[in-house]
């Protein structure tokens, strides 16, 4: 009989079916994850070195105003240290006369061996004009400094010693002049006042060492006590 005899048609099997189980599936999979999620714990050391890591390497991607993490945890000042020592390592990797370069304390101290004469003209103070880009991006780098560190130079210079034998030259000799020549040439490109060191190493005519550091501001800072009455 049809639909006008008052009949009801019986309904074809697995097109119903199938809908409910797909529905059941899903369900049972989101089921699953309500209960993953609250059963987990937040781990904050975590949490904390990720937080970290993600700011000391897109720190120097920001410009100071726009900082809005302080450093304080030791693994993300060594990374800072790190991709500092990397780009000096990229600025003196192609220069030529550079004979060493030598990471001392990963992420805190490095040490960069050249020849004088590939700095300066021979026999003169005077910094050969090929040098100075290298300086450019040098005290650029040293300039960058993330919240909390400071990149450190130390330009030395051998130098013969005095006429004793025993003591450094007092007199004005070639070594001293190209240090102060270093000195003002990355002084007027705008190295930080507090960056900058110089001095003379007795004996290694020839040899420049030039080391970086990455110091903690508040570990370098002098504390004055006063004593109490």
């Amino acid at each position: 009989m049809n639909d006008m005899d008052g009949q009801i048609k019986p309904v074809e099997a697995g097109v119903d079916s199938t809908i409910a189980l797909f529905l059941g599936l899903y369900l049972v999979v989101l089921a699953f994850f309500i209960l993953l999620v609250s059963i987990s714990s937040i781990e904050k050391t975590k949490s904390s070195k990720v937080m970290d890591s993600l700011s000391s390497t897109f720190t120097s991607l920001l410009p100071p105003s726009a900082d809005l993490t302080t450093f304080t945890a030791k693994d993300g000042d060594i990374i800072a240290g790190q991709e500092f020592q990397q780009q000096v390592t990229g600025i003196y990797a192609t220069v030529l006369g550079v004979d060493k370069v030598e990471i001392v304390q990963p992420g805190k101290q490095m040490r960069l061996l050249l020849k004088a004469d590939s700095l300066f003209f021979d026999g003169e103070a005077r910094i050969r004009p090929a040098i100075y880009p290298l300086l450019d991006r040098t005290v650029a780098s040293l300039s960058n400094r993330p919240r909390g560190l400071r990149f450190d130079l130390e330009f030395m210079i051998g130098t013969p010693p005095s006429e004793d034998g025993k003591t450094m030259p007092v007199k004005q000799t070639l070594e001293v002049e190209r240090a102060g020549a270093f000195a003002r040439a990355m002084n007027e490109r705008g190295i930080p006042p507090d960056s900058l060191s110089i001095g003379m190493r007795p004996g290694h005519l020839g040899e420049i060492v030039i080391y970086f550091y990455t110091r903690d501001i508040e570990a370098t800072r002098l504390r004055f006590e006063t004593k109490k009455k």
